[in-house]
């Protein structure tokens, strides 16, 4: 199943662009099948379903769920799109849906029993239970009680879950006035926070194993411990102001790293736009330092401005204002990711697109054609 909570982040982010032909109802449908089909434990999964043919009577029956590894990651996604619905619209049901997420989110830090976040949990009863384990095997499957309720809950948790997770809590805590909201959002930051400092940006599974680190990544510490500074000012900006004047130089080489190669690993852009999101919205004006994350925000802008993402563009507007061309691109491929089928149907447009290799196009691919995954425009 493809992203729809992304297109859901577009579409209300994007509300303000006047020729925006994606309306608010194709928003608020594709929210209610998130809440209906994708979220059957709280966290984003993706249903399988019986069959593929809309004549079939296993059309809309649920065999399994799939691709609960970057649950974390989707969820976080999800709350920020339902943030920026509940901004846009003072919508109850929006400001529910932030509430249910938030409380996906919290659970994915609390079964872990030490504050490291999981990438997803799910009953250990579950009828999906063997599926999705089968799947996420290589991950590791860990065992908690929340409630008393037991859950199995996936493990090597990598720096892609947490960035979508402090994204998602970050743009809820700064949109949503609502005085839970913003507590709930500030407690799991900064257990994330207390955590990641406390183990020297290090993830580390209950084995003792590391599964990632932040080490190497000055982008990313930073936008973490910037949102830090921003919900919690006495307790993370110091921090931040140290890891500011040491680290803040050298913001641009793990960006121009990635930017060597724009189609393998093609995650890392999302993940270099949702960071310095909060990098650059969240530092103030006069400082000395915006520039140099600027900088290192247009060298990721350079890269893929043509690569057709109303979601990157979005980001773009919110960073560096209006733009005309821009903005009407956005209203175009909104309306195209409309019109794309809504189930994983294989696609192969071998010979239909000049090809630069064999699995991907010379230039990006009309939205309406793409293949169903996550922003890769081949």
């Amino acid at each position: 199943m493809f992203r729809l909570h992304v297109l859901l982040i577009a579409v209300l982010f994007g509300t303000s662009i006047g020729t925006l032909q994606a309306s608010e109802f194709d928003a608020v449908s594709i929210s209610s099948n998130i809440q209906q089909l994708h979220m059957p434990y709280g966290t984003i999964l993706d249903p399988v379903f019986a069959s593929a043919d809309p004549a079939s009577p296993g059309y809309s029956q649920i065999v399994s769920y799939s691709r609960a590894g970057d649950s974390a990651l989707w969820t976080g996604h999800y709350l920020a799109a339902e943030a920026f619905r509940y901004q846009v619209t003072g919508s109850v049901e929006a400001l529910e849906n932030v509430r249910r997420a938030l409380r996906g989110v919290s659970a994915l830090l609390d079964i872990t029993g030490t504050d490291v976040l999981a990438r997803c949990l799910v009953p250990a009863d579950s009828p999906y239970a063997s599926a999705i384990q089968q799947e996420e095997a290589r991950h590791g499957i860990f065992y908690n009680t929340i409630a008393g309720r037991t859950y199995f809950w996936i493990g090597n948790t990598s720096r892609d879950q947490y960035s979508g997770v402090v994204f998602g809590l970050s743009v809820a805590f700064d949109v949503v006035d609502q005085a839970d909201v913003r507590e709930v959002a500030r407690q799991d930051l900064t257990r994330i926070l207390n955590y990641l400092i406390f183990h020297g940006w290090n993830v580390v599974m209950p084995d003792g194993r590391i599964s990632t680190t932040f080490a190497g990544r000055p982008d990313q510490q930073l936008s973490f411990l910037q949102v830090g500074r921003r919900i919690d000012p006495q307790r993370f900006g110091r921090i931040y102001t140290l890891y500011r004047s040491v680290y803040a130089p050298f913001v641009s080489l793990p960006i121009s790293f990635d930017n060597i190669d724009d189609h393998n690993h093609y995650f890392k852009f999302n993940l270099n736009y949702i960071n310095l999101f909060d990098l650059i919205r969240l530092e103030e004006p006069g400082s000395p330092y915006r520039q140099g994350y600027l900088n290192a925000y247009n060298m990721l802008r350079r890269r893929t401005e043509q690569h057709g993402d109303a979601h990157f563009n979005m980001v773009d507007r919110a960073l560096r204002g209006m733009d005309s061309n821009r903005d009407a691109e956005t209203a175009t491929l909104l309306e195209l990711w409309l019109q794309r089928p809504r189930r994983d149907y294989w696609i192969d447009l071998r010979g239909t697109y000049p090809a630069c290799g064999g699995d991907r196009a010379c230039s990006p691919i009309p939205d309406n054609r793409r293949v169903n995954t996550d922003f890769l425009w081949q």
